[in-house]
């Protein structure tokens, strides 16, 4: 094939690669890899795996980590990290400059790289913490807490398998068959409107950061009093004032209305942005189904099952009524419905995954395939080969991997080295699917990765829950990672980005997002009454799961029953009707967004849908306002809030535990 013009003579900012155009879907794919490095490749042009640029994002990642902890016990899932973190460096790196004035601009690649570190500290170390760990703090007789060591060991092995598995996979699917991976196209178009000094791009940047900042302040002003003085407790009493209104930490005298003479748990508003914002994010059909589900529960559903479940008031699985922390008692609607809208949600993943069974399919031909090209190596297999990763660092770094969370799962959790060692192998599985799946959609299914890996060992281990949930944990975390890793390279291919560079800025980035949020876990949930403060979606779903693999359904109620046969239905029905009819998609309900709503609290569901209509009513006045500033501010409001709010959780513990000493 003839060789393309060089690069920086046909593009109108020299620091940045021309738009990357791939070649047809038939061409060859040694003719695709010499069409990118001869007309993209910028890697050896430029700076990318620096001190600084590594450093900057090891910083970020590792806060961003905190903030998505914080986020996956609030409402159920992460947040994505690599454009957040783009946009950060870009602003901070431009102040910082802007101060000292001897300091080089960091280039469009080292920004790049900075991504593959934060995204990897930032959302591939915690997606087993709040889930797997929080399950297990539940569910343990006696609600002690792994040991650091555990925590810290099993989230690095697994996020590093992760990155390893990602290896054999990238070429595949980046370089040949070129998946779109929508958010690493994003972050690729977020850097290029940067660096290019678009003024569009430019007031994004300002709109996250205020974003971030509006998000903070009020996430201290809604902080209850007993975590923070000052400003906390002075909005504490104005709040109360105004709406009548309790966060899941605290016992309102009557929120929206009492059952049989008792508050129920969540039955109110909660001012939180970050909620608010997170319905600005997922639209009006996710929120809207999550409102109509929260509300059938807490006005229809609950007040009939009062009465028929009251002489079970104590039973798991009933509407139960416990103990509030200002004396007397209040309802719990979610200790029920939990077991319905986790039915919906983990049949509508599998049934997702199912319906995708052409893609599920295509991640396996990578296994039956040979080399890239049956074609006789020239110069561009070298030159390829001296920027990817090599295969022998596939084999070197899996290795030492896997035993060790071979040896965690052991020791740890009394699990025999043959399933570890099947959960390493189906982990393998798992991350070729999501990382499909992943290049496809943008979707990751973490949860139904989780949920196959949870149905594996109740066959392998019956009855046993920490074997199902760590198995489970394992699977999943190494799943998201590897897509993460995979969506930040699709990001460098766009870029011309050194592959290999990027691969050691995302291992190094795992090493920093462990650090950060195996104590931030410790603090921000001292011990199991500290999980009652927050609606836990996801890590709910661990556990019903667990439970009923391990006891089995008749242990629970009939009425229970009847909701996880009735959600099973409408979990597999609903995606079924989204891939028969997609022109009546819109109309549909959401089957996560139906199930949330009976794992969430109402205020959580309200706040979702009050976001959701403050974004449709902006698009409707101002159309191009709205989706040139949506996303980017309600980012911020989301990472603020957060962040501070995890911050203080963590603050009040430590002074909590120096007061003891």
């Amino acid at each position: 094939m003839a060789s393309m013009p060089p690069a920086a003579s046909t593009n109108e900012h020299p620091d940045l690669p021309p738009e990357f155009v791939p070649l047809p879907d038939d061409a060859s794919p040694q003719a695709k890899d010499r069409h990118w490095y001869e007309t993209c490749y910028m890697g050896d042009k430029m700076p990318q795996l620096t001190f600084r640029a590594v450093a900057m994002g090891a910083i970020l990642g590792m806060l961003m980590s905190i903030s998505n902890l914080y986020t996956t016990l609030k409402v159920g899932w992460s947040f994505g990290v690599a454009i957040t973190s783009c946009v950060l460096s870009f602003v901070i790196w431009n102040s910082i400059r802007t101060v000292l004035r001897g300091v080089s601009n960091m280039s469009v690649l080292e920004n790049n790289c900075m991504q593959s570190t934060a995204s990897a500290a930032g959302y591939s170390t915690g997606a087993t913490i709040a889930t797997a760990f929080g399950a297990l703090l539940i569910l343990d007789p006696t609600h002690q807490h792994q040991p650091w060591w555990v925590v810290a060991s099993f989230t690095m092995a697994t996020g590093a398998m992760g990155v390893w598995l990602a290896i054999p996979m990238k070429r595949q699917m980046i370089n040949q068959e070129q998946l779109p991976f929508p958010s690493g196209i994003a972050a690729a178009t977020t850097l290029r409107s940067l660096y290019s000094r678009g003024g569009d791009a430019i007031r994004k940047a300002y709109a996250l950061v205020v974003g971030l900042g509006i998000g903070g302040l009020v996430g201290v002003l809604n902080t209850p009093e007993d975590q923070f003085v000052g400003l906390g407790k002075f909005f504490a009493f104005m709040r109360a004032k105004l709406f009548d209104v309790h966060l899941p930490d605290q016992v309102p005298e009557k929120g929206f209305g009492l059952l049989a003479g008792k508050p129920m748990v969540g039955f109110g508003f909660e001012p939180s942005v970050l909620l608010i914002s997170a319905g600005m994010i997922v639209g009006l059909r996710v929120s809207l189904s999550m409102l109509a589900s929260a509300s059938l529960l807490y006005l229809v559903i609950a007040p009939w099952l009062q009465g028929i479940d009251a002489a079970n008031a104590t039973v798991q699985g009933y509407i139960a009524s416990i103990p509030s922390a200002g004396g007397g008692t209040m309802f719990h609607p979610r200790n029920w419905a939990l077991w319905g809208g986790t039915s919906i949600m983990v049949f509508a993943s599998l049934a997702s995954l199912g319906l995708q069974w052409k893609s599920v399919g295509r991640a396996f031909t990578m296994l039956r395939r040979g080399p890239a090209t049956n074609v006789a190596k020239d110069d561009i297999d070298a030159s390829m080969a001296a920027i990817e990763v090599p295969n022998s660092w596939f084999i070197a770094g899996l290795i030492p991997i896997t035993i060790a969370i071979v040896i965690v799962l052991a020791v740890a959790f009394k699990i025999s080295w043959w399933a570890g060692l099947i959960a390493v192998i189906m982990s393998f599985v798992l991350s070729m699917v999501a990382c499909r799946a992943t290049g496809e959609t943008d979707t990751t299914p973490i949860g139904a990765m989780g949920k196959v890996m949870q149905l594996l060992f109740a066959a392998i281990s019956p009855g046993n829950i920490q074997h199902n949930l760590m198995a489970a944990g394992a699977g999943a975390n190494s799943a998201s990672s590897s897509a993460d890793l995979l969506t930040d390279l699709k990001s460098g291919y766009l870029l011309g980005a050194n592959p290999r560079k990027q691969f050691i800025a995302q291992a190094i980035g795992i090493l920093f997002g462990t650090l950060a949020v195996v104590p931030a876990w410790y603090l921000l949930i001292p011990n199991a009454a500290a999980l009652d403060k927050y609606p836990l979606p996801a890590t709910a779903t661990w556990v019903a799961v667990a439970k009923v693999l391990s006891a089995g359904i008749e242990s629970l109620p009939m009425s229970a029953r009847w909701a996880i046969l009735i959600g099973g239905l409408a979990g597999i029905l609903i995606p079924i009707l989204e891939k028969s009819f997609p022109k009546a998609r819109p109309y549909l309900p959401s089957a996560m967004g139906l199930g949330l709503g009976w794992v969430v609290f109402f205020s959580n569901a309200l706040a979702f849908t009050i976001g959701a209509f403050i974004a449709w009513a902006w698009a409707k006045f101002k159309p191009e306002n709205q989706e040139r500033y949506n996303i980017p501010l309600a980012s911020g409001l989301v990472a603020g809030e957060s962040l501070i709010k995890a911050l203080l959780a963590m603050l009040a513990t430590v002074l909590g535990l120096a007061a003891k000493g």
